[in-house]
């Protein structure tokens, strides 16, 4: 892909992040190129149709995730990047959940716990080094942790939990992850 068509498919995935946050279902493609600053064909020619676009503002999204969390794994060595990570990653979710919708409502559906899966890796990094630092507790493993990251996310897609109430169920899910809670 040229270097002018990348940009473009970039302006054209922040714009419609934008819009569909701001207008909902009812935004319009015609409004995501006008923010976007690209001819309507432009969009067209990268995404067919709105619900390719709604896919693709969730790839890019996980791409985002996965960066994160090796920004985060690198600069972490003290064991909070593990934290500071779901804490990102279910706050991301709670956010997006407009897009979600918005994919669900055209018939596709989103798997929240094969997103996660995706994540494993990184986790399990983030993990190995908040066992180093001594900051989560020794029965925490992969599995638990990426168990209650699907929890919390899904949680968060439903539009169940208040932005308050997110805050506190996560401290919550947080504490009881360190150590010095009974084993």
């Amino acid at each position: 892909m040229r270097a002018d068509a990348r940009r473009n498919r970039a302006r054209i995935l922040s714009a419609a992040e934008e819009v569909f946050a701001e207008r909902g279902a009812d935004a319009s493609t015609e409004e995501v190129a006008r923010r976007a600053g690209v001819a309507i064909g432009t969009i067209f020619r990268h995404f067919p149709t709105k619900q390719d676009l709604l896919r693709d503002i969730m790839k890019d999204q996980l791409r985002q995730l996965l960066e994160d969390a090796d920004t985060l794994s690198a600069a972490g060595a003290d064991g909070s990047a593990l934290f500071t990570f779901f804490e990102h990653v279910v706050e991301q979710s709670a956010r997006k959940k407009l897009v979600v919708d918005l994919l669900a409502q055209g018939g596709t559906d989103i798997d929240v716990a094969a997103s996660v899966r995706l994540l494993h890796g990184n986790v399990e990094q983030l993990l190995a080094r908040a066992r180093r630092a001594g900051t989560v507790r020794a029965d925490v493993g992969s599995d638990e942790l990426t168990a209650l990251l699907s929890v919390a996310c899904r949680s968060a897609l439903a539009g169940g939990w208040s932005d308050d109430l997110r805050q506190r169920a996560v401290a919550i899910i947080l504490r009881g992850m360190r150590p010095g809670i009974d084993q």
